[in-house]
């Protein structure tokens, strides 16, 4: 199943279109795309065999996977390629820091740039499906309503100004955009080996695979749900692999006028024209 956040809408996503979720199964499934989520096991169980009016899918109507996150938490030097070009440890605990709500962004559009030191990190995000504390390693996935693409774009100047407390530097408008759509865990071949990437212009600059995951998301969603509450809907960005721009030398960091593209194998990709900011 894939589903989508079509201009507010809870809709099903089949080949080049769209199926209203409330007008397909006769008023039995909101059309609010956060309820959709809170009852993605119901609505995949049934979603086979609806048969709605197919839309086209028109992607500038996409809005993120879930609309209202409760939290969006995201989880820093988590790839061992990442760990190694930075020339850092591996954490011994899951690095989690917050991006604030205000940052959620959509898969298309427009993103400017507060400054010259913006970075890019392409990251398979996971939205939570149920009500998530102290689960195992073997309920961990069920827990999981399905994953989309993100961009856990940082501001690194801010980032790094208050002791490496990252929240304010990765929270500037749509620098946690998501989507284009969440694709449910029963269509991924192997949840815990999922490639994703993402390009400049054309120019990919970040390939890899989750497998190469330090914390793989069953051990994520342990050693964070033995601590805090995740609920339906929330986003968890899982970390991003080896490529991004800080990681050159010099570094490379983004400029007005790049298209940015983003894609996690099996969901689709993310299309963002890179703007100055106030232009």
């Amino acid at each position: 199943m894939r589903l989508a956040n079509v201009a507010g809408r809870a809709s099903l996503v089949i080949d080049e279109a769209i199926v209203d979720v409330e007008e397909a199964t006769g008023g039995s499934f909101s059309a609010d795309p956060a309820e959709a989520i809170a009852r993605a096991d119901e609505l995949s169980m049934v979603a086979p065999s609806l048969d709605g009016r197919r839309m086209p899918l028109d992607r500038s109507l996409l809005g993120p996977p879930s609309p209202r996150p409760g939290q969006i938490i995201a989880i820093g030097m988590n790839y061992h390629s990442h760990a190694l070009e930075m020339g850092l440890e591996l954490p011994s605990i899951p690095a989690a820091f917050a991006k604030f709500r205000s940052a959620l962004g959509g898969p298309t559009g427009t993103i400017e740039l507060p400054s010259a030191f913006v970075d890019h990190e392409v990251e398979i995000v996971l939205i939570i499906g149920k009500t998530t504390h102290d689960v195992t390693l073997e309920t961990a996935w069920s827990h999981v309503a399905g994953i989309t693409a993100g961009q856990d774009l940082s501001e690194r100047v801010v980032q790094m100004a208050a002791g490496r407390q990252f929240s304010l530097g990765k929270s500037y408008p749509k620098f946690a955009s998501i989507g284009p759509w969440m694709t449910s865990i029963d269509e991924l071949a192997d949840p815990n080996d999922v490639g994703l990437g993402c390009a400049l212009d054309g120019e990919t600059v970040q390939d890899a695979r989750s497998s190469d995951m330090a914390f793989s998301v069953p051990e994520l969603l342990v050693a964070l749900s033995a601590i805090i509450t995740l609920e339906p809907g929330d986003v968890l960005f899982t970390g991003s692999p080896a490529g991004a721009g800080m990681g050159h030398h010099p570094p490379r960091y983004l400029r007005p006028g790049q298209v940015l593209t983003t894609w996690v194998e099996s969901v689709g990709e993310m299309r963002h024209e890179l703007v100055e900011r106030g232009a």
